[in-house]
């Protein structure tokens, strides 16, 4: 009779799994990266692997799950028991914990781009990214009208073209970063551009 393995070890072995593969992703692009590399990384049979997840796109979105829980954690209340203001909150959410422009993308943008746009006339890609996309404007949205509720902010721009702008400059950067340079796109430059333009407008500046 085999043993039986805490929910925690599955957890911690979950965890291994997805940490191997986010590096196997950043270094091979989605198309590119199989259930083998992943195997071999991580040093798990392939048994060890599929128990957990039933193919690469699973994989992948467990890795994206995994490294936006860091960030935002799914919901808007714990992401500002981390913060002391909404601007805070708000720059966390695009920036993350250093919540400083630099010239830094998410390594795994590159990755992400392929899998989306290689997908876009797959139907089950195309959902997962419309509910993606959907939350990450839902969390920003609340961020603003919370913000607006408490005082902090004064927006001049409807809040929900606000929380979509703020995707689409992000993504844009992801797309240039992900073909080009930094040096070439200036993302620390632009980025800063953006939390100038957020500060002025949600009426930041005048206070």
């Amino acid at each position: 009779m085999s043993p039986k393995v805490s929910r925690e070890h599955k957890q911690q072995r979950r965890a291994k799994l997805i940490g191997a593969a986010a590096e196997v992703f950043m270094e091979h692009g989605y198309e590119n990266t199989t259930m083998k590399h992943v195997m071999e990384k991580a040093g798990v049979s392939r048994g060890g692997l599929y128990q957990y997840f039933d193919n690469k796109e699973d994989l992948f979105h467990a890795v994206i799950e995994s490294q936006q829980e860091k960030i935002i954690d799914h919901s808007l209340e714990n992401l500002l028991k981390q913060q002391d203001t909404y601007w805070d909150a708000l720059l966390m959410t695009f920036l993350g914990e250093g919540k400083q422009p630099d010239d830094n993308m998410d390594p795994l943008s590159p990755s992400k781009l392929e899998y989306f746009i290689t997908g876009r006339n797959e139907k089950d890609r195309r959902e997962y990214a419309k509910r993606r996309y959907q939350h990450a404007i839902e969390v920003t949205f609340r961020l603003l009208e919370e913000g607006e509720k408490s005082g902090e902010f004064s927006p001049r721009f409807d809040k929900q073209v606000i929380a979509k702008s703020i995707l689409s400059y992000i993504d844009g950067l992801a797309l240039g970063h992900a073909v080009l340079d930094h040096s070439t796109i200036e993302l620390k430059e632009q980025t800063a551009l953006l939390v100038d333009f957020l500060r002025w407008a949600l009426g930041l500046e005048e206070q």
